[in-house]
C-alpha cells in the first residue's frame, strides 16, 4: 500500500503540536497549584508567633514577596515586643524593676549603718624619744599602749588608751646627781660613830610616764589595704624617776648584786597628745590591721624648788626634791607599732 507524503507530514506536525500544548498547560497547571497552596512556617516562628489556621490565610492572599515582608515586620515586631522595657510593655511574666532608696544599711549590734565595726582595739609596742628639755636629761628607750574604744563611723571614733613610755638617764644627768648626794659628805660625818652620811658611787636610774588618755580619732578615706589616720587626745600623765645604786644581796649564803633603789620622785600632771598613724590591713576582708604610728606628748608638770646644798650636808638627801627636773615639763615622741583590730 502506498501512502501519500504529504499526508504522512500533516499528521506528524499535528501530533507534535498536540505534545507541546498539553506539556504547555500541565506546567501552568502545577505553577498555579505551588502559589495557590499555603507556605508552611518554621517549627520555631510557629510556636512564638500567631496560630497555624491564621498565619496560612495570611500567606496564602499574599505573593511571595509580600509574604516575605510580612515575615520581617513580624519579626521586628515580636523583637520589639521582647525588648521594649517600658512600663506599659511589662507583663507579669517579667519581675518589676528593683528601686534603691539610698545607701545600703548595715547597721546591727557590732556595725554601724555604713557598713564599719562600731567597737575597736589596738595593743602596740616600740620606742620613746626624749625631745626639747627632756632630752638634756633623759635618753631614749622602750614603751608600750593598748586601749579600745567606739567607732561612729568608717572616719570618727573615740578610744580610751594606757601608755607606758620608759626613758634612761643622760651620763650627765646622773654626775651631776652623784655630786648632789655625796656634796657635804665629809671624813668626819663619814668616820662618826654612828656614821652620818656614806658616799655613793655607781649611781644608775631610770625614768618612766604612764597616762591614761581620751582619744579621738579620724581615719582618712582611703583605698585597698593601706590606710591612715589622725588622732589628738589628752590625759592624766604619772611621772617617775628612780635614782638607783648596786648592793650586794644575800639568798641561802649565795651573795649576789641588785640595783637598789636609793631616791624615788613623782610627778602628776594633765597631758596633751597628737599625731598620725599609717595601717596596713592583713586581706581584703579583715578588720585587723598591722599599724605603725608617731605622736608627740605634752606634760605640763609645775616645777618645784630644787634641793640646797646646805641642807644636804646637814640632813642627807632622802626626802628632799634633789631632782628639780622630774617635774620640769615633759615632752618626748613615742613611736609605736602593733595591731588594731
Amino acid at each position: 500500500m502506498h501512502t501519500n507524503p504529504s499526508f504522512f507530514g500533516i499528521a506528524c506536525r499535528a501530533a507534535a503540536f498536540g505534545f507541546f500544548m498539553a506539556g504547555t498547560v500541565s506546567l501552568m497547571q502545577a505553577q498555579s497549584t505551588s502559589i495557590d497552596s499555603p507556605l508552611k512556617m518554621p517549627l520555631f516562628l510557629a510556636s512564638e508567633s500567631a496560630p497555624a489556621d491564621s498565619a496560612a490565610a495570611s500567606y496564602s492572599s499574599s505573593s511571595s514577596s509580600s509574604s516575605s515582608s510580612l515575615s520581617s515586620d513580624a519579626s521586628d515586631s515580636d523583637s520589639g515586643a521582647r525588648f521594649n522595657l517600658s512600663s506599659a510593655a511589662l507583663d507579669s511574666s517579667q519581675p518589676p524593676p528593683r528601686r534603691r532608696y539610698g545607701r545600703p544599711n548595715y547597721s546591727s549590734g557590732n556595725t554601724n549603718p555604713d557598713g564599719s565595726d562600731k567597737y575597736f582595739g589596738l595593743a602596740g609596742f616600740g620606742l620613746t624619744l626624749p625631745i626639747g628639755d627632756t632630752h638634756f636629761y633623759e635618753s631614749p628607750s622602750y614603751g608600750f599602749q593598748f586601749g579600745g574604744g567606739r567607732n561612729f563611723n568608717k572616719n570618727v571614733g573615740v578610744g580610751l588608751q594606757f601608755d607606758y613610755d620608759h626613758f634612761g638617764l643622760q651620763g650627765a644627768t646622773l654626775s651631776n646627781q652623784t655630786y648632789i648626794y655625796n656634796y657635804g659628805c665629809t671624813p668626819a660625818l663619814q668616820n662618826a660613830n654612828p656614821p652620818q652620811c656614806a658616799l655613793v658611787s655607781g649611781l644608775g636610774g631610770n625614768n618612766h610616764v604612764w597616762s591614761f588618755t581620751l582619744n579621738p580619732t579620724y581615719t582618712l578615706a582611703t583605698e585597698g589595704s593601706a590606710g591612715a589616720y589622725l588622732v589628738v587626745g589628752g590625759g592624766f600623765y604619772h611621772k617617775v624617776t628612780n635614782f638607783t645604786e648596786p648592793t650586794t644581796e644575800y639568798y641561802y649564803g649565795y651573795a649576789y648584786q641588785v640595783d637598789a633603789n636609793v631616791d624615788h620622785y613623782t610627778s602628776n600632771a594633765a597631758g596633751v597628745n597628737g599625731g598620725f598613724g599609717l595601717t596596713w590591713k592583713f586581706s581584703h576582708f579583715s578588720s585587723e590591721r598591722f599599724y605603725m604610728e608617731a605622736r608627740y606628748v605634752f606634760m605640763a608638770n609645775q616645777g618645784r624648788t630644787g634641793y640646797t646644798a646646805a641642807n644636804v650636808a646637814t640632813t642627807g638627801y632622802s626626802g628632799y626634791d634633789a631632782y628639780p627636773a622630774n617635774s620640769h615639763r615633759t615632752t618626748y615622741i613615742p613611736v609605736k607599732f602593733g595591731i588594731r583590730f
